[in-house]
Formats: C-alpha cells, structure tokens, sequence
C-alpha cells in the first residue's frame, strides 16, 4: 500500500515531535552561567545526621561558573526532587571557571576555600535516587539533573560528575 504525500509528510512530523517531547527537561540549562559539575550524594561511612558525630558535611554538591564573568550565589536556590530546599542568602561571588561545594553540617562559608555550609545536619540528598534543582534568583532554572545510584555511579563511589 503506497502512503499519500500528506500522510508521509504528517508522520514524519509526528516522528519529529515525538523526538522532541523525548529531550531531557535540562537541555535548556546550557545557556546558564552555572551549571552542577558534580554531587557527592552518598556520602563516605555510615551514614548519620548527627551535628556532632555524623557525616554529613561529607555530603556536598559541586557548582561551577562556566561563563567569562564573576557571579553572585545570593539567591540562587537549589532543590531535590522532595522539595527540600538551600537558599543562598548571602553574597559568594564565583570567578570565571572557579566553583563551590554547598556542603551539610554547620562551618565557616568561605570565599577563599569554595565552601558554603547550610547549617543543617539532615541529608539533602537520597542515597538510591534523587533530581537536584540549581534555580536563579530570578527563579528561572539554571540546570537540573537526576541519578540513581545504580545506573549513573558508574564506580559506585557515591560521587557522579555531570560537567568538567
């Protein structure tokens, strides 16, 4: 049976569209100036929320600034897939190509060091699965992924790297 132009026309046009609505939620989040280059999401040893004994300020998440010009964190929010929330609420300015490491726990930010703490003993992230959010202050998305720790922990050493 031979297909009418139309039709053919048409059906390559629902294979297109279906190509698209198939592109991954973060595709977008490349004209952002900052981007997750990486997460510790399970962090080393038992794990315990404890302030005083546990391990959380093991667990971290990487941003880097990708762009040529210095950027401010305040504002910027970062989220998993529960609706557990940071907010950087004071200045941190990033260099073009430096980065920070949103670490658990409580301790000193520190500009000089690339760490801000967020003063919180609980785990942000799950061990097995999670989505990680970066928003801008403004609330536009800057870059989002997700992992399982079964099929993007390739060495299974609890940390996945997402840019370099």
């Amino acid at each position: 049976m031979r297909k009418r132009p139309a039709v053919a026309a048409a059906a390559a046009l629902a294979g297109a569209l279906s190509f698209l609505a198939a592109a991954p939620a973060q595709a977008a989040e490349y004209h952002s100036a900052l981007k997750i280059r990486g997460v510790q999401y399970d962090a080393p040893g038992r794990d315990s929320n404890s302030c005083s004994s546990g391990n959380t300020r093991q667990e971290y998440l990487t941003i880097k600034n990708y762009s040529s010009a210095t950027v401010n964190l305040k504002g910027y929010v970062v989220k998993d897939a529960t609706g557990n929330r940071f907010t950087f609420t004071a200045g941190h300015y990033l260099q073009p190509g430096d980065y920070v490491k949103l670490r658990g726990g409580h301790g000193t930010d520190s500009d000089r060091y690339n760490v801000v703490y967020r003063d919180n003993c609980n785990f942000l992230w799950n061990n097995d699965r999670d989505t990680i959010y970066l928003y801008k202050p403004s609330g536009s998305r800057s870059d989002v992924h997700s992992y399982t720790k079964s099929g993007s922990d390739s060495d299974g050493d609890g940390y996945i790297r997402y840019h370099r």
